[in-house]
C-alpha cells in the first residue's frame, strides 16, 4: 500500500512564508524600470526636497522658523519612490514630524510649505501647526505629528475608513526606527492584520533614532521582520535608490489593495543632518556621514544613471538651478507673508461640552 504524502502545513502557519511572500515578487523587479522622463522627474523631485530643505536650515538659523525642525537631507529617495506610485485620488499619506519631504513629494506648493514653517497665514496650516503638524485634507495629507509614533493608529483608522468606503484606496504610514519600538505600533498591526487593512507601513529606518543607534535601542534589528508575528509580510528596500524603493511600492501597493491585509516595508535610508536642528550629532563620526554621501546618495546614484542615459551634465545643472531659484522665491513669499492675525488664536479650536 503506497504511503501517503505528508499533509503540508498551512502558508499561513509557516513564519518564513508569511516574511517573505512578497520578496520573491519584489526580487523580479528589485529596480523599477524608469522611463527617462521619469527618471528625470524623480531626479528633480528629490533635488527639489534636498534644496528646499537646505533653505529651511538656514531660515531656522537666521530665526525665521520657530520651535523644532526636522530636515529630510539624505532620504529623498524613499518618499519619492513610494509616493510617485501613489494614486493622489484615492491613496492617504500620515507620517511623523519629519514631513517637510513627504509633502513635496506630493507635488504640494514649496510656496505654502515654506509659508506654514515660518508661521504665516498663508501657509498650509495657516501658520498653526509649523514644521512638525503640516495637514492638508485636499491632498489626503494626514500629518505631521509630533508625538512618537501617533500616526501609525491614526493610519490604520485612515486605512479602516478606505475599506469601509470601498474607495479603492491605501493608506500609506511612515514612521521612524525609534518609533517602531512604540507599542501602539504593534496594536495597530495586529488590527490591521485582523481586519485586512489596506495599509503600507513604512519604517524609514535611517540608523538612530534621535540619537541612540539602532542597535542600541532595539533587540530585532530587522524591522522588515516586527510584523511576523500579526503574519504581515516583510519587505526590505535599499531606501537609498528611489528606483528600488519605485519596485517595491509597486509590490507592497497591489497586495494591500488586492485586499490581502498590511504589508511592513523596512527602507535603509540615512540622514545627513542632525535628529532635529538642534542636534549636533556628536553620536557618529564626519567620516560616516561623508562614506554616506559619497557612495551612497540618492540624488547622486541617479544622476550617474542618468547620465550613463545620455543625459549630459550641463542639463542637470540647468534643473539645479531652476529648482534653487524656486526655492529661493518660496522663502521670499514666506518672508514677505504676513503671519496670523491674532483673533486666529480663536479659530481652529475644537470646545467640546461636558
Amino acid at each position: 500500500m503506497a504511503k501517503k504524502p505528508a499533509k503540508a502545513a498551512p502558508a499561513s502557519d509557516d513564519g518564513d512564508f508569511i516574511l517573505h511572500s512578497l520578496q520573491e515578487a519584489f526580487e523580479a523587479k528589485k529596480r523599477y524600470a524608469a522611463s527617462e522622463a521619469e527618471m528625470l522627474e524623480f531626479y528633480r523631485q528629490m533635488l527639489l526636497i534636498r534644496r528646499f530643505e537646505e533653505k529651511a536650515g538656514q531660515l531656522y538659523g537666521l530665526g525665521l522658523i520657530g520651535g523644532f525642525c526636522h530636515l529630510y537631507i539624505g532620504q529623498e529617495a524613499v518618499a519619492i519612490g513610494l509616493q510617485s506610485a501613489l494614486d493622489p485620488d484615492r491613496d492617504s499619506v500620515i507620517t511623523g514630524y519629519r514631513d517637510h519631504g513627504h509633502m513635496l513629494a506630493y507635488g504640494i506648493d514649496s510656496k505654502v510649505i515654506m509659508a506654514e514653517l515660518t508661521g504665516r497665514e498663508s501657509g498650509i496650516s495657516r501658520g498653526k501647526g509649523g514644521s512638525m503638524h503640516m495637514f492638508s485634507t485636499e491632498h489626503k495629507f494626514y500629518g505631521g505629528h509630533g508625538i512618537v509614533g501617533a500616526q501609525v493608529a491614526l493610519g490604520g483608522g485612515l486605512a479602516l475608513a478606505h475599506q469601509y468606503n470601498n474607495d479603492g484606496g491605501l493608506c500609506l504610514a511612515y514612521f521612524g526606527d525609534g518609533a517602531a519600538n512604540q507599542g501602539q505600533v504593534y496594536e495597530t498591526f495586529n488590527m490591521a492584520a485582523l481586519w485586512k487593512l489596506p495599509i503600507v507601513f513604512v519604517i524609514e529606518n535611517n540608523g538612530y533614532a534621535m540619537g541612540t543607534a539602532v542597535k542600541r535601542g532595539s533587540a530585532e534589528t530587522e524591522f522588515y521582520r516586527r510584523g511576523t508575528a500579526f503574519r504581515i509580510p516583510g519587505m526590505k528596500v535599499n531606501g537609498m535608490d528611489v528606483l528600488e524603493v519605485r519596485a517595491a511600492a509597486e509590490v507592497a501597493f497591489a497586495h494591500a489593495r488586492s485586499g490581502k491585509g498590511p504589508v511592513l516595508m523596512e527602507c535603509n535610508t540615512y540622514r545627513y543632518r542632525g535628529h532635529s536642528m538642534s542636534d549636533p550629532a556628536k553620536y557618529r563620526t564626519r567620516e560616516e556621514v561623508q562614506e554616506q554621501r559619497e557612495h551612497h546618495d540618492p540624488i547622486e546614484g541617479l544622476k550617474k544613471t542618468l547620465i550613463e542615459a545620455g543625459k549630459t551634465e550641463d542639463e542637470l545643472k540647468a534643473i539645479d538651478k531652476a529648482i534653487r531659484a524656486d526655492v529661493a522665491a518660496a522663502a521670499d513669499f514666506a518672508e514677505t507673508s504676513p503671519e496670523p492675525a491674532p483673533s486666529e488664536l480663536y479659530t481652529d479650536v475644537l470646545v467640546g461640552e461636558y
